[in-house]
């Protein structure tokens, strides 16, 4: 009986994600980036009710179909939701929490990720690093044609061959980006699972409250040797400065919402307005060269020294 389920239960999500699937590659645009972050959806919801060796034989018959009722070019697109949703769901099935869920799926849509970039690289010959610099070139080039005529004197043009150099150097952040796509994806796929658990089962799956997140203090370890290396190899293009860059980048946003987080906290305690840690944001997004640098510090300090119970006990 429990047999028949489990195989009635794949079934269903398997034509479910095939569906969406079919959808996306038939609605381009605004309406299919959006349902992208749905694809995951039915493996998480598979592998949470039925553990991740389930979820592996799902996702099996996932590649099968994709190839055979879709197009080849969808099968990148379902390893990264598969995967993905893999990581997730057997989290959720061994009961871990929100945010250890959260990172465990974001390891493993990373993971897919570099899975389509060796897929691409290998049958279809695209190499990403080639292609995004060469569209960065191309857009900086028609850019300055547009506007040349309007940038005169020396200073004019320090400033556009700097531009250029940081264009160059975005393609060695790749792998952050990469990243970064990961997490974004884990976390959103994992919100719309919450809902459609709780919904179906009656749960009450939620993420813990954003200014009770707590990052260990080993990231700031991660981040000041990163940034050495990094400042010491900032002419290089070997291997130790593309792991400083990306370790650099990575752990920076990390200890950026570690001071976001610090900012709630702090107005839940004075009960101020919900609007201000969210204008907070807003603003450092808008201005990132100033405020969000001072909210990384902000990170720093309460990671490192006990910020939070200095303030409950003046409360």
């Amino acid at each position: 009986m429990n047999n028949t389920k489990r195989i009635t239960e794949g079934a269903l999500m398997t034509g479910i994600y095939l569906l969406l699937l079919l959808v996306i590659i038939f609605l381009p645009g605004i309406i299919g980036s959006i349902l992208l972050f749905t694809l995951p959806v039915p493996f998480v919801f598979y592998s949470y009710r039925h553990g991740w060796k389930a979820g592996l034989l799902m996702f099996v018959a996932s590649i099968i179909f994709t190839t055979l009722f879709a197009t080849v070019v969808s099968l990148p697109v379902t390893l990264l939701a598969g995967v993905g949703g893999l990581f997730l769901g057997g989290a959720m099935h061994k009961e871990r929490s929100p945010y250890e869920t959260w990172a465990i799926g974001s390891v493993g849509f990373i993971i897919g990720i570099v899975g389509i970039y060796l897929v691409t690289q290998l049958f279809f010959g695209i190499n990403w690093m080639d292609q995004i610099r060469e569209s960065l070139n191309q857009a900086f080039t028609m850019t300055e044609n547009m506007f040349g005529g309007m940038l005169q004197g020396e200073d004019s043009e320090q400033q556009l061959e700097l531009i250029r150099e940081q264009i160059n150097r975005l393609p060695d952040i790749v792998p952050s980006i990469l990243a970064i796509t990961g997490i974004s994806f884990a976390i959103v796929s994992q919100w719309l699972t919450y809902k459609l658990i709780n919904r179906i089962e009656n749960k009450k799956f939620k993420f813990a409250t954003f200014r009770n997140f707590r990052l260990p203090t080993s990231v700031l370890w991660y981040y000041f040797v990163a940034m050495i290396v990094h400042y010491v190899t900032i002419e290089g293009n070997g291997i130790f400065y593309l792991a400083a860059i990306n370790v650099f980048t990575l752990t920076g946003i990390l200890i950026a919402l570690q001071g976001f987080s610090f900012i709630f906290f702090y107005a839940h305690m004075k009960k101020w307005s919900k609007a201000i840690p969210a204008v907070a944001i807003v603003l450092s997004l808008l201005l990132p060269q100033i405020l969000l640098y001072l909210v990384r510090i902000l990170g720093i300090i309460d990671i490192g020294f006990p910020l939070r119970k200095r303030v409950e006990e003046k409360k």
